[in-house]
């Protein structure tokens, strides 16, 4: 087959795509809409240091004569069960995709390769992989920039493993941190999800001249599309109680920026909208992501989502069906697909529509140039560990300071506390996978490799979780003796081989510090009860305390110390970005990308409630701790008076202060005639500048998607938007809704 169309790499990708389908059988096609196997049971080590293919392997390859996509090759943790013993790392991971792909090919009549498909979350999930700060951080470092450069760093490295395909977390919005998967969230603003959506994608995927993917670039399966964020009582899985439009103000935009950016592929979410799973919600997937949008990539299933829907078809066969028919294209170890063949035979499915899938798939495939470079070809880039220290300072945010930070030269002596203070291991989020030793930096080694001079003691106080008290005496003696006190709580998402798992990865139980994570979700929103044993302890000792938080999700904590950080799991080097911040070797410049609640009884909190006179509560304020954008600065910023002009805001904005400093302009809208009730407030742009001493300088930011008869309002948070003064502004009205 020489001649044939799909071999030649001159024709365009869909002449390629219907000659290879007009030669496939039926099998074959079913082959290709099946993602069955875990990677990780497709090889095992060899004595001699290598890798050998499992039984497992040829079985899944015989059956559907190839494999149309495989799941975590790379990936390694405690649910796998991969670690440096057994794994692939970098010296050898793209010698084992190789094998594997060889040996696919091979099984394939028509020499067909498979994708393989990989968790980054934040970072390739795999050995020796670059793990970046989790995606709250990078909500809270509001830098699309920055985190384009750790997105195509992270999409390269994938790459060089021989991977083709990144799962990423990026449409769930934060509407209740008692979900524990909070952590992926960009945050609980659907404008701000939106640009760092639009930024992963553009990393990632880069400028695709010709459709085509660069050798060091990645196709993005964005995921979950939609409304994941919104289970009730913050419970994973959980059923959602979305409208419609909910579902478009809030859920859909970064799904929309996404698609607009060119992403080529969602993952079809596990929870409902109006009663109907994500993965067999035929309005959504197809009525919305593919009719009305325009978006001709291909969709995943989350795994075991389809399995699911035979709870609504009555068997795996029909179930399958069903969410082939609503548009799901490949599914992620399910039963279901592998019966499509007896779907089709049966007339639940119709082969167009099975072609359609399978073309989908194939044109990936084409686009990422595997049938004329099945094997890796990128070579690993350099940098990661710098990358994510960067990420992790812009994400480092100061919530309360009474003159404590950053030391100054009158202290000699400080005390570094707690249980997070001494620890790599759970400044990284889930989904990470097991970390070489000595990789990364604590708190206290930062500090004291960062200020040698100083005279740093350490206790850990207390653990992460549980009632322990016997370590705060020792804590506070420490204290007592030190001019500061640097007290580092928090939660952790670290999982251990004692986890238990559900058959899609979760957590089913919590085991040792685990606190947070995928499964892990709260009723309460407070630490260990130990941790706040130790901060009274030490606050009462008299020493000037400043807290930093390492955390997954906004925890509850009273405002006893005069000073607070927090940093939203910053990785591996994130202890050294922590430290940088409170030795004032960087300034502060992070900004909340959630609303911080005052105890669980309130939420939700979010900044972008419905504009209602409702009251407040009789025993507790309604209002947030710390609100969506706040974040302080070693200096001061002075706003000019905003400036209209057209669909066009500028802002003179002065650094009044005595330090370098950088402050985020946020520009929020008031919607003033509306065809529904509006909210309260609508972040609509934002840029973060930079400024010396005295320095000022115009922000100029456009008003993309600013519709109707608008107040719009400039500030440093949307605390401070309330308050503000607004500018009347009316746009065309071509909002869908």
């Amino acid at each position: 087959m020489s001649d044939a169309v799909y071999r030649d790499p001159t024709a365009p990708v869909d002449a390629r795509v219907r000659d290879l389908l007009s030669r496939m059988t039926l099998r074959e096609k079913v082959g290709q809409l099946n993602q069955r196997m875990y990677g990780w049971d497709a090889y095992r080590r060899t004595p001699d240091g290598g890798f050998e293919l499992t039984e497992a392997l040829y079985a899944e390859t015989d059956r559907f004569e190839g494999l149309g996509a495989l799941y975590g090759l790379q990936r390694a943790d405690a649910w796998s069960g991969v670690d440096h013993g057994n794994g692939p790392g970098a010296q050898d991971g793209a010698a084992l995709a190789d094998l594997v792909q060889r040996h696919v090919v091979d099984r394939s009549r028509l020499g067909i390769p498979a994708l393989f498909v990989e968790e980054v979350p934040h970072g390739l999930m795999a050995l020796d992989g670059t793990v970046l700060p989790v995606n709250l951080a990078i909500g809270a470092t509001w830098d699309p920039e920055l985190y384009e450069r750790a997105a195509a760093h992270a999409a390269a490295e994938l790459r060089a493993r021989g991977g083709h395909v990144a799962l990423v977390s990026a449409l769930d919005i934060a509407r209740d941190p008692r979900w524990g998967r909070t952590e992926e969230c960009f945050g609980e603003d659907p404008h701000l999800a939106g640009r760092l959506t639009r930024a992963l994608v553009r990393g990632m995927q880069g400028a695709c001249p010709d459709g085509l993917f660069a050798a060091d670039k990645a196709p993005v399966v964005l995921k979950h599309f939609a409304g994941q964020g919104a289970t009730v009582g913050g419970r994973n899985s959980a059923e959602s109680e979305l409208g419609w439009r909910e579902l478009h103000e809030i859920h859909l935009p970064a799904a929309r920026a996404g698609v607009r950016a060119g992403a080529a592929a969602v993952m079809a979410a596990y929870n409902e909208v109006d009663g109907m799973p994500c993965s067999g919600n035929r309005a959504l997937l197809t009525g919305l992501l593919r009719e009305e949008w325009g978006f001709d990539g291909l969709v995943m299933a989350d795994g075991l989502a389809v399995d699911r829907l035979a709870r609504i078809t009555g068997d795996k066969v029909s179930a399958g069906a069903l969410a082939l028919n609503s548009g799901v294209d490949l599914s992620l170890w399910d039963e279901g697909f592998t019966h499509l063949q007896e779907a089709v035979e049966r007339g639940l499915v119709s082969e167009g529509t099975l072609d359609a899938a399978v073309a989908r798939v194939l044109r990936l495939k084409f686009r990422l140039g595997l049938f004329e470079r099945p094997h890796p070809t990128a070579s690993r880039p350099a940098g990661g560990a710098e990358l994510s220290k960067e990420v992790a300072r812009a994400a480092v945010t100061l919530l309360r300071n009474d003159g404590v930070l950053p030391v100054g030269a009158d202290v000699s002596r400080i005390a570094v506390l707690g249980p997070q203070a001494a620890t790599t291991a759970h400044q990284s989020g889930d989904y990470t996978a097991p970390q070489r030793p000595g990789t990364g930096s604590s708190v206290l080694d930062a500090l004291r490799g960062l200020a040698p001079g100083l005279d740093i003691r350490h206790a850990p106080g207390c653990s992460l979780t549980g009632d322990d008290l016997s370590g705060i005496p020792a804590a506070i003696a420490q204290a007592a003796a030190s001019d500061l006190a640097v007290l580092v709580l928090g939660g952790s998402s670290a999982r251990t081989p004692g986890t238990e798992f559900d058959a899609n990865g979760a957590a089913r139980t919590a085991v040792s510090e685990m606190t947070c994570g995928e499964g892990v979700d709260l009723a309460g929103l407070r630490l260990g009860g130990a941790q706040y044993a130790l901060l009274d302890a030490v606050v009462a000792t008299g020493t000037p305390t400043a807290v930093v938080l390492v955390q997954g999700r906004p925890h509850m904590l009273p405002d006893t110390a005069p000073a607070l950080l927090t940093a939203w799991y910053p990785g591996p080097w994130g202890g050294e970005a922590i430290a940088e911040v409170l030795l004032g070797l960087t300034e502060p410049a992070g900004r909340l990308p959630v609303s911080v609640p005052r105890s669980a009884a309130q939420l939700p909190v979010y900044y972008n409630h419905k504009d209602t006179e409702y009251g407040g509560y009789v025993d507790e304020s309604a209002e947030p701790r710390y609100s969506f954008g706040h974040g302080l600065a070693y200096t001061s910023f002075a706003y000019g008076e905003p400036r209209l002009t057209g669909l066009t805001v500028e802002v003179d904005i002065t650094n009044t202060g005595r330090r370098y400093g950088r402050s985020v302009v946020q520009v929020y809208l008031r919607r003033l005639i509306t065809r529904t009730w509006p909210r309260t407030l609508e972040l609509c742009a934002f840029e973060g500048v930079g400024l010396a001493p005295g320095e000022r300088r115009t922000v100029t930011l456009p008003l993309d998607g600013v519709s109707g008869t608008v107040e719009i309002r400039v500030a440093a948070s949307a605390r401070e938007a309330l308050t503000a003064k607004g500018h009347s502004l009316t746009a065309p009205d071509d909002t869908p809704l």
